[in-house]
Order: structure tokens, then sequence, then C-alpha cells
């Protein structure tokens, strides 16, 4: 099994990086490089991460100026991670279950260990998205990735945080799709108006602005549990029929993590009687003294489905550890996709993430320093 074809345009040179994590699932690890390969050893390295059921497509849109191609002219080596909750790979749709732990515990903390063993100890930053960010902050709580020398999350990081309306359509009705489905599709077009997910499609279709079915489980009703997930008008109409392709089927038997995660308001471990999963913490946020590498915790202003969760994170890590370097940047006029596929984003975000990974980018030769104590897997 290989990740499907990544869809770009990059002229940059990508290569595909063989990567099966050591439960032996075999994951997708995307290396960029410029085509002015002379510097390459003066590049720092970036590690995307998408959010759940999104992959490494999302930052190399070819309609719109995107994440990479802004990385690779500001300097920096783009490694884009497709974890096991990404379309690209088919365990969303399989009999493959898994939780976020197995993120925090395998994918993450190897692919870092395989992004450093390719770029000769050169420093590594982070840019996560959403779920991705989430799973981040657990392996960063557990000490499990070390030395990063700086964290960029967006929408959400360690505090999640949803409407009454997107929690009471998670608890109680995920547990009435989670009885009916495996899975929720995204593409109406693979299962048919007359399949079993039809009323599930003519429920997020009401009151919608927008006719495509595609749109509106994402857009207006986030596959039946409530939510936005971007800003209409920020999408290029390319990306917008490219939804499909870019977002795929949700595993239902993810809910009851995300369920105990939205209870109590940070990220947890979800296996307790598994010796496997005993190095993440039960509790990141109070593990979160830990992370030493500095964060920025980004998010749109008009935020649908995590709404203002990462400004309560950066409320609570500067108060509970003012020792931390952290901060928070809202974006006027963005929601929480369209941080990353809006047509504009590139002048409204991007320029955010750059900032702050300059600022934070070693001199050339050297990595940051590892706090005493910290945990290296």
């Amino acid at each position: 099994m290989t990740p499907r074809p990544l869809h770009h345009a990059l002229s940059a040179r990508v290569e595909d990086i063989p990567f099966t994590a050591s439960d032996g699932t075999r994951l997708g690890l995307t290396r960029v490089v410029a085509d002015t390969a002379g510097d390459t050893a003066e590049r720092p390295a970036v590690l995307v991460l998408h959010g759940l059921t999104a992959s490494a497509d999302m930052f190399v849109l070819p309609e719109t100026r995107n994440l990479v191609e802004v990385l690779l002219d500001a300097g920096y080596e783009p490694w884009l991670l497709d974890w096991r909750g990404s379309c690209r790979l088919p365990y969303n749709e399989g009999r493959t279950r898994y939780t976020f732990d197995d993120v925090a515990l395998y994918d993450i903390p190897e692919a870092v260990s395989l992004v450093r063993q390719h770029t000769d100890g050169r420093p590594l930053l982070v840019v996560a998205h959403c779920i991705g960010a989430l799973c981040l902050s657990l392996s960063m709580a557990a000490g499990l990735v070390p030395g990063l020398a700086g964290v960029v999350a967006q929408g959400v990081f360690l505090t999640p945080k949803m409407s009454w309306k997107t929690r009471a359509r998670l608890h109680f009705g995920g547990e009435l799709l989670r009885s009916r489905f495996a899975h929720i599709p995204t593409d109406i077009r693979k299962v048919g108006l007359r399949s079993k997910y039809a009323l599930l499609f003519a429920e997020v279709s009401l009151g919608a602005e927008c006719k495509d079915p595609n749109c509106q489980i994402l857009h207006n009703d986030s596959w039946g549990v409530g939510g936005s997930l971007f800003v209409h008008d920020n999408l290029d109409p390319r990306t917008h029929d490219r939804l499909a392709d870019l977002y795929g089927t949700v595993p239902m038997w993810v809910l009851p993590h995300l369920r105990s995660v939205e209870l109590a308001h940070t990220m947890m471990r979800h296996n307790d009687s598994d010796d496997r999963y005993a190095v993440l913490p039960k509790n990141a946020l109070d593990d979160a003294g830990r992370i030493e590498a500095p964060l920025m915790l980004l998010s749109g202003d008009d935020n649908r489905f995590w709404y203002d969760s990462n400004k309560v994170c950066h409320e609570i890590l500067t108060s509970r550890h003012p020792q931390l370097d952290v901060r928070y940047v809202e974006v006027p006029g963005y929601g929480h996709l369209d941080t990353f596929i809006g047509r504009s984003a590139a002048l409204d975000v991007f320029g955010h993430i750059v900032d702050f990974l300059d600022e934070h980018r070693p001199p050339a030769g050297r990595t940051p320093a590892t706090r005493p104590g910290a945990a290296v897997r």
C-alpha cells in the first residue's frame, strides 16, 4: 500500500520517503526539495501536519499560492506527514481502527525522528493543523518530540472548545450516527442519493447557501455534528470544486476519543488498559510544563468549529506556565480550513507563520537545546 499521489504543480523536487510506523502502519512522508538544491544544507526543516480526513494535498494546492511554496521561498525545506487519518491512505474507510493516541505515540514522534535522520540534525520546526495539532500537543506533553525549534498550531492545541450546539450534536447525535454508520463520506458521488447516507446529506443541506452537497457536509453542518469548517467566500472556485478530494471519509470509531477530549476541554489519552500508551499523559494539560518549544497558537476569528480554543489555550498556558514562550495570533475574516486553503491565505495567513518560524530559526549549524529531563524516545 502506498499513498495516492499528491496533486500539485510544484517546480521543486517532491520525494516520497518510505515510512512504516513501528506498529506496522504504512504512512506517508513527503520531502519537498527546492530547485536551488545548493542551499539545502542551510534550510531548516518544517514538518507539516494535516487534520482528520485531510491530507498533505491541502498544503500544495496547485490553484493558489500554497503553504509549501511560501515555505520554500522563505528558505525552509517542507516535510509533509500523512498520518493514519489521511484521506490519501485507506484507514478511514477500511477495517483498521485507531485512536489519536496512536498518532501521538507512533506517527508524529517517529516522523520527527525520520526527518532528523534525513536532515543531518538541521533545526526542525512544525506547522500543525486541527487534530494534527491536538495529537502533537499530546506528543509534546509526553516529552516524545524534544528539541523542536518552534511550533505553529492552527485552530486548536491543548484545549478544545466547541459551541453548545456542536457539543450536544457531537455527544448525542454522534452516538446515533455511530450506531448506524462505520464511517461518514464527504463525496456524495461515491455513495449516491439512494444510499443509506441520503438522509444525512439531506439534513446537512437544510438552510445551506451552496447547492453543492460536498460543500454542505463540510461548510453547513460538518458531517452532521454541527459547526462549519470554512468561510465559504474565502475559497477559490477551483478549490471549492475539489473539496471531496481534499477531505475524505470520517471514521466513526474516533468519536469516543473525540468526545472524551471535548468533555474534558483538554487533550486526553484514550487507551488506559494498554501498557503501550502509558508513556502518554492521561491529561496533556497537566503535563504542559514539559513543553519546551516556542508556540504560536493561530486561529481565524470566525472559526465556527473550534471557536476560540487557541485563545483559551493561550490564556491558560501563560497563566499556569509563565516560563513558556507562547503567543496567540488571530486572523480576521477566516474560519478553520480556509486559513490554509483560502485563495488569499498566502497574503493574510502565511506571513504570520513565516514570521514566527524566522524568529525561532536557529543560526546555521545550531539546533535547539533540549531541556534537562526531557524524555527522548
